[in-house]
């Protein structure tokens, strides 16, 4: 048998938000991977180590939580008035797909840094000192970010003093502005249903009162009460309850098909991604994940999501994104939690600690719209240079 040496693809390994993920230059991709197909899934797949049967990402990049099994992919703009096209890949971690049906918030804080420092940007349009606004085409969902990125001597700003819950050490301050959130192509309206509250029947789990919302990210939105949780839980109260997990996936296959984003039931086991499900409560006392106590004065509300079947550690951005335009319009559970009332932004407990969130929302014609929503994070560059895949993976 002949075993051929590894491909070596052109890479960088970044953080964005509370996520990490593999980023590539379309071009440096190899042809068969340039193109969406089976092709260029398995060598992400490959890449990050899926589908691995025992959880860990061993033998790839991926990290084993749907935090860190995430690819990138940046190339030039496809849309006027924009620097890149964005695409973000969730490789599942023990199935062999990659789910391609919504965006990445937290690894959208490092696509500008990105693109700065790999030429996609004009050289004339990026100060040597301050601010580079990058204009990004995120094209899962088709909608556009913008990024500010800070800028030191000519090169992107990593350090610096922001510090972000869920993230260890300090960084530099990206903020971004998600335009026009609401995702008009999986549910043809922000409220899929037209409504700001609905009852979803479960059957077999019950039936709950729930806000269905398609800004930022697919998100279905209950209340923790209802659940039997008091929304100030950390990771463990979740994910180590096989029965609680069962019970929030029949509720995210359920509200998918309430959302019209697929027909039956059992479709909701490949789309993994999307929707996510969330719980909120009203503000109280609580202590994160790495032992700060924090005040229910400093907050609005709690607010906990789950992705690709398992509690966050921190908040999606997208989630994030639900949530701040759902907390400004009266009378959605989110807002309720918050205490109602208009509002254009919100800081919200999560696992780690507290997020701030805003987002600038109208009632037009008798329907809800958002024009955007703003947060900020950081990225930093963590190794650059090439990853390598066996040759038969393509």
């Amino acid at each position: 048998m002949t075993f051929l040496p590894q491909l070596r693809i052109p890479a960088t390994y970044l953080r964005g938000g509370t996520s990490k993920g593999v980023f590539f230059r379309l071009q440096d991709l190899p042809l068969a991977a340039q193109v969406p197909g089976p092709a260029r899934d398995a060598l992400l797949m490959r890449v990050i180590g899926s589908p691995d049967p025992y959880a860990k990402h061993t033998d790839g990049m991926g990290g084993a939580t749907s935090s860190t099994s995430k690819c990138v992919i940046i190339s030039a703009a496809s849309v006027p008035d924009h620097d890149v096209d964005y695409l973000y890949g969730q490789v599942s971690i023990d199935s062999a797909f990659v789910d391609w049906s919504g965006n990445c918030g937290n690894l959208s804080t490092a696509v500008g840094p990105f693109a700065i420092s790999n030429g996609f940007i004009d050289p004339a349009r990026v100060p040597r000192d301050g601010l580079c606004t990058v204009r990004i085409w995120q094209a899962n969902i088709g909608k556009t970010i913008i990024a500010h990125v800070p800028m030191r001597d000519g090169q992107v700003q990593e350090m610096g003093d922001f510090e972000l819950d869920g993230v260890t050490f300090p960084a530099a301050e990206i903020q971004l502005e998600f335009l026009d959130p609401s995702d008009e192509q999986d549910g043809g309206a922000m409220f899929p249903t037209g409504n700001l509250v609905d009852a979803l029947e479960v059957p077999g789990v019950g039936t709950f009162n729930v806000t269905l919302i398609t800004a930022g990210i697919p998100t279905i939105f209950l209340n923790a009460a209802d659940l039997g949780y008091t929304g100030t839980e950390l990771q463990a109260a979740i994910n180590e309850d096989r029965a609680a997990l069962e019970r929030f996936e029949a509720i995210r296959a359920h509200g998918a098909v309430r959302m019209g984003l697929i027909e039956r039931i059992e479709q909701a086991a490949t789309r993994q991604h999307t929707p996510k499900v969330a719980f909120v409560a009203p503000a109280q006392d609580f202590v994160s994940s790495s032992g700060k106590a924090i005040a229910a004065g400093s907050i609005d509300l709690h607010a906990r999501a789950l992705s690709m079947g398992k509690l966050h550690h921190a908040m999606m951005g997208t989630a994030a994104v639900a949530i701040g335009t759902a907390a400004a319009i009266p009378g959605t559970l989110v807002n309720l939690a918050a205490g109602g009332g208009a509002r254009t932004s919100v800081v919200f407990g999560h696992p780690s600690g507290t997020l701030r969130v805003g987002a600038e929302a109208a009632l037009v014609d008798g329907q809800w719209t958002v024009t955007k929503a703003i947060m900020s994070r950081s990225a930093r560059v963590l190794m650059e240079g090439t990853v390598r895949v066996p040759a038969d993976t393509l």
